[in-house]
């Protein structure tokens, strides 16, 4: 590591939350290179980068220059101790047959209305053409997805969960970006179906009470609800 990375090191250890962000960029290789070796695990790739950088800065926070060892040395067991205990413990929610077989069976509609629309479908088409409800394509879509794609969509106004449920520093993040899936499987069907479509799909309220059949007021009040039961969930973590 050069003087310019280890000056940067020591700032980081000393809690300065855009060092340690700039040092997970630079060593962004360095993760990716460990989570690589867990590729036959079947989970998301993207979920075990998220708790690789986990257990990165895990390894700035606690690094001590007079350990006499490298960083990167130090780095290494930290990075894969945090996806293994993830997996040991099997920390993702566990996705049912009958849920896989339902993904699979929205995963063909959609591809076959894309075909035949040009277009990306809409949940209400897909709901008509595989006779679930939206409610349950909504649910299913959550379970199946990535925390990676539920931390980037965003609702209107360029607000996402991330920003409405808090976090302070960039490890206090990571922990709820792979918590968060798990928090929202906690949610009703329907308490679900508002979250996908106001924050996996960037919906308005006002088109989600037209897709639900229910009036604005209702949307509102239930995604409060909902953020509420998530911000709860998520503060036993």
């Amino acid at each position: 590591m050069n003087n310019e990375m280890q000056n940067l090191l020591e700032i980081a250890r000393q809690g300065d939350n855009l060092a340690c962000e700039k040092l997970l960029e630079e060593n962004s290789g360095l993760v990716w290179s460990i989570v690589r070796r867990y590729n036959k695990s079947h989970a998301d790739l993207e979920d075990l980068y998220q708790l690789g950088c986990l257990g990165f800065i895990k390894a700035v926070r606690g690094f001590d220059p007079e350990f006499g060892t490298q960083f990167s040395t130090y780095a290494v067991p930290k990075i894969a101790g945090e996806i293994r205990r993830f997996l040991r413990d099997d920390g993702m929610v566990k996705v049912s047959r009958s849920i896989k077989e339902r993904a699979s069976s929205i995963r063909q509609a959609r591809n076959e209305l894309q075909l035949a629309l040009d277009r990306e479908p809409s949940i209400q088409e897909i709901s008509a053409q595989t006779g679930f409800s939206i409610e349950e394509i909504a649910s299913t879509d959550l379970a199946v997805s990535s925390v990676s794609s539920l931390q980037a969509e965003q609702g209107d106004g360029g607000t996402n969960l991330q920003d409405l449920l808090g976090c302070e520093g960039p490890e206090e993040h990571l922990v709820e970006v792979v918590d968060l899936r798990n928090a929202i499987r906690t949610l009703s069907e329907r308490e679900q179906s508002i979250i996908l479509l106001r924050y996996y799909k960037g919906l308005t309220q006002d088109k989600i009470a037209k897709i639900l059949n229910i009036s604005q007021v209702q949307v509102s009040r239930l995604e409060k609800k909902s953020i509420g039961k998530l911000r709860t969930t998520l503060s036993y973590h």
